[in-house]
C-alpha cells in the first residue's frame, strides 16, 4: 500500500512539472507583446520598449526565461504582476479562500443532491422519481453556468429578493453561485451513481444478501451503495478540479473576488505572470485533489487495500 502511494505521489509530481512546462510554453507562444500593454503606445519609443523588455527578462532565450521561472517557483516566487508589480503568489493566496469556499459549497450540493437522486433513481427504476432524477441530471449537464447563474439571479435576487446577486462577503452571497456550480456537478453524479447502482444491484452477492433476509434498506445503502461509490468518487474528484476552472465564469457573473475573477481580469489586461501563476496554482490543487481521491479508494473498498 505504501509503495503504491509513493508511486502515485511521484506521478503527481511529474504531472505538476509537466503542467508547469505546458503553461509556460503556452504563455510564451501567445501572440502579442505584453510590454506594449504596459506602456502608452502613443508615447512609447523603441528604446523604452527595449529597456522594459530587458528589465523583465523578456529578451532572454526561452530556456533562460523558463529556468528563472522554475527556480522562482521552487522558492515560492510566482513572479510579479506586470500591471502593478505586486507579487503573484500572495495575491492568489489572498483571494483563494473565496474560491475554496465556493468550491466546497458547490461540491457539497453536488454530492448530496447527486448521490441522493442517483440512488433513488436506481431503486425506483422507470418510476416518476427516476424520471425526475434523470431530468435533473440532463438539466445540470446541458445548461451552461453563465446562463443558469443569470437565471438564478433573475429569480431569487431580482424577483424574490431572497439573496444578494453580487459580492463575496457573508454566507448569503455564497448561495446562488454555489447552486449554479452545484447543479452542474449533480447532473454528472446522478448519472454515474444511477448506472453504478443498477450494475451493482444485479450482482450475485446482492441476491445472496436478500436471500439471507437482510433488510432491503441495509442491502441498498450499506452494501450496494458502498460498492457503487468508487466510480462516483472518481467523478467527484474530477468535478472538484473542474470547479476550480469553472469559477472563472461564475465569479465573473456574481462579481466574487476569487482566483477565477483574478485570472479573468488578468487576461483582459494581458497580465501574463498572473495568468501563469493562477493556472499553475489551479493545476497544483487539481493534482492534490486527485491524489486524495486515490487515497480514499482504499478506505471505501477493502478489495483495493488487499490488491495493493
Amino acid at each position: 500500500m505504501a509503495k503504491t502511494m509513493i508511486e502515485r505521489f511521484i506521478t503527481s509530481l511529474l504531472v505538476v512539472a509537466g503542467s508547469m512546462v505546458l503553461v509556460f510554453c503556452i504563455i510564451y507562444v501567445l501572440p502579442g507583446d505584453p510590454v506594449l500593454s504596459m506602456l502608452d503606445p502613443a508615447s512609447a519609443t523603441p528604446e523604452m520598449i527595449a529597456n522594459l523588455r530587458h528589465q523583465l527578462g523578456l529578451d532572454q532565450p526561452f530556456y533562460v526565461q523558463f529556468g528563472r521561472y522554475f527556480a522562482g517557483v521552487l522558492h515560492g516566487d510566482f513572479g510579479r504582476s506586470m500591471i502593478n508589480s505586486d507579487p503573484v503568489l500572495p495575491k492568489i493566496v489572498t483571494h483563494f479562500p473565496a474560491t475554496l469556499g465556493l468550491t466546497l459549497a458547490s461540491t457539497l450540493i453536488s454530492v448530496v443532491l447527486g448521490v441522493l437522486l442517483g440512488v433513488l433513481s436506481a431503486i425506483h427504476r422507470n418510476k416518476w422519481i427516476d424520471i425526475v432524477a434523470r431530468l435533473v441530471g440532463l438539466f445540470g449537464i446541458s445548461m451552461p453556468t453563465f446562463w443558469s447563474g443569470i437565471l438564478l439571479i433573475l429569480i431569487f435576487s431580482v424577483s424574490l429578493g431572497w439573496f444578494p446577486a453580487m459580492g463575496s462577503e457573508g454566507l448569503a452571497t455564497l448561495v446562488l453561485p454555489s447552486l449554479t456550480l452545484g447543479i452542474v456537478g449533480a447532473g454528472f453524479i446522478v448519472r454515474m451513481v444511477r448506472n453504478s447502482m443498477l450494475e451493482v444491484i444485479g450482482e450475485p452477492f446482492i441476491v445472496t444478501l436478500r436471500s439471507k433476509g437482510l433488510p432491503e434498506r441495509a442491502v441498498m445503502y450499506r452494501h450496494a451503495l458502498r460498492n457503487a461509490l468508487i466510480p462516483a468518487i472518481t467523478i467527484i474528484g474530477i468535478h472538484i478540479g473542474d470547479l476550480m476552472a469553472g469559477t472563472v465564469v461564475v465569479e465573473t457573473v456574481f462579481s466574487r473576488q476569487g482566483i477565477g475573477r483574478i485570472i479573468a481580469d488578468a487576461i483582459m489586461a494581458k497580465d501574463l505572470p498572473v495568468v501563469q501563476g493562477v493556472v499553475f496554482f489551479s493545476a497544483l490543487v487539481y493534482v492534490a485533489v486527485n491524489f486524495l481521491v486515490d487515497l480514499s479508494y482504499s478506505l471505501i473498498d477493502p478489495r483495493v487495500r488487499r490488491s495493493h
